[in-house]
C-alpha cells in the first residue's frame, strides 16, 4: 500500500510516516496541498492520501476537489484537529473515503487505510 501524508505540521507528518512505515506501509509526505498535487502528478501510482483539512494556502477541501478530479481512483482520508461536522460532511460529499480526528490512533488509521484500499480494489473490479 502506497500512501501520501499531507499536513503542514512537519513533526506530526514525519512521525506518522515513520509509524506507518514500521507497519509495512509505503508512506510519502508533503507539507501542503500544492506540494502534494505536484508529487501526485509525478507519482501516479498511489493508493491513498491522508489529507489535513486546515493548511495555509490551499486547504484540504480544495485539495480534495483536485485529487477527485485528477486521481479518481485514489482514496482520500480527511484528517483534522478541529471537530467541524460541516467540514467532515463537505469532504464526504466531495468523495473523501472517511474523516478522522487528530490526534489519530495509528491502529485506527491503518485499519481505515486498509479498508479504503480494499474498497478501491472492489470498485475497480468488473461488474462491481
Amino acid at each position: 500500500m502506497k500512501v501520501l501524508l499531507v499536513d503542514d505540521e512537519q513533526d506530526f507528518r514525519e512521525t506518522l510516516a515513520k509509524r506507518l512505515i514500521r507497519r509495512g506501509i509505503d508512506a510519502e509526505t508533503a507539507g501542503g496541498a500544492v506540494e502534494a498535487l505536484a508529487w501526485m502528478k509525478q507519482n501516479p501510482v498511489l493508493d491513498a492520501v491522508v489529507l489535513d483539512v486546515k493548511m495555509p494556502g490551499m486547504d484540504g477541501i480544495e485539495a480534495l476537489k483536485h485529487i477527485a478530479a485528477s486521481h479518481p481512483g485514489v482514496a482520500v482520508l480527511m484528517l483534522s484537529g478541529h471537530a467541524h461536522v460541516e467540514t467532515a460532511m463537505k469532504g464526504l460529499e466531495l468523495g473523501a473515503f472517511d474523516y478522522l480526528m487528530k490526534p489519530v490512533d495509528i491502529e485506527e488509521l491503518v485499519f481505515k487505510l486498509q479498508d479504503a484500499c480494499e474498497h478501491k480494489a472492489l470498485k475497480g473490479r468488473p461488474g462491481a
